[in-house]
């Protein structure tokens, strides 16, 4: 049964990501959607009504809505038929999952958000969380001695790694260097043909830690959740 998917976010580049990358990969169609375009009003006056009062939000048949990017990513990997069904390796593949989603913050809010010498402060503060993470990350990558987290082909787990991994590249470019198995992962990542085709045409956050902004269909905004008009 194919279903009309709906993923609503804001402009930035952040938690609706991951589901963004396995939606490629597995080639499932769905819209993004802009909060403002879907709930017609600001985001201020829809948060109170909203399930957790946060976005993402994947509304499938314009009925269901499924919160929590978490519980998007297992509910496309459901959807795409590539479920992990082995209960040892499920978990194993959670815990990466959750392990690398403990790096949302506050790497993501620092990237879309903070300029100047907040954002060098932020930077400074979280490297040595940033660092541990990745090498955590690394020994596990090392460990399973797949192409991948679990498999040769990728899983939600590895596209929420990814995810974070590839942002903290615009925080800074040489964190990622130190760890050569989480470089070649990025990589891997990267060479399949619908994640890079994706990567090519997705919007651009450009003027990081200065005034960041996306590139929207050649247009340039300014980060956030409100609707604001190209600069």
């Amino acid at each position: 049964m194919k279903h009309k998917l709906e993923l609503i976010y804001f402009k930035m580049r952040a938690l609706a990501e991951a589901p963004r990358l396995l939606f490629h990969y597995t080639n499932i169609e769905y819209e993004d959607v802009m909060s403002w375009d879907y709930y017609g009003k600001d985001w201020s006056e829809v948060k109170p009504n909203i399930p957790f009062k946060q976005l993402p939000m994947l509304m499938v048949d314009r009925k269901h809505e499924i919160c929590q990017s978490m519980a998007i990513m297992t509910f496309i990997e459901n959807l795409a038929g590539i479920n992990i069904t082995d209960p040892i390796l499920n978990a194993k593949a959670n815990a990466i999952m959750q392990s690398s989603q403990e790096l949302f913050m506050p790497l993501n809010p620092t990237v879309n958000f903070a300029t100047g010498d907040k954002f060098i402060k932020k930077k400074h503060d979280m490297m040595p969380f940033l660092m541990s993470r990745f090498e955590d990350l690394e020994k596990a990558l090392k460990s399973s001695n797949k192409k991948f987290f679990i498999f040769d082909e990728p899983r939600a787990c590895d596209f929420v790694t990814f995810h974070h991994l590839d942002l903290s590249k615009l925080l800074d470019p040489t964190i990622i260097k130190k760890f050569p198995r989480l470089e070649k992962f990025i990589d891997d990542i990267i060479s399949i043909k619908s994640i890079e085709s994706y990567l090519n045409k997705r919007p651009k956050l450009i003027d990081v830690g200065k005034e960041p902004k996306l590139i929207i269909n050649g247009e340039i905004y300014t980060t956030g959740t409100k609707k604001t008009k190209p600069i």
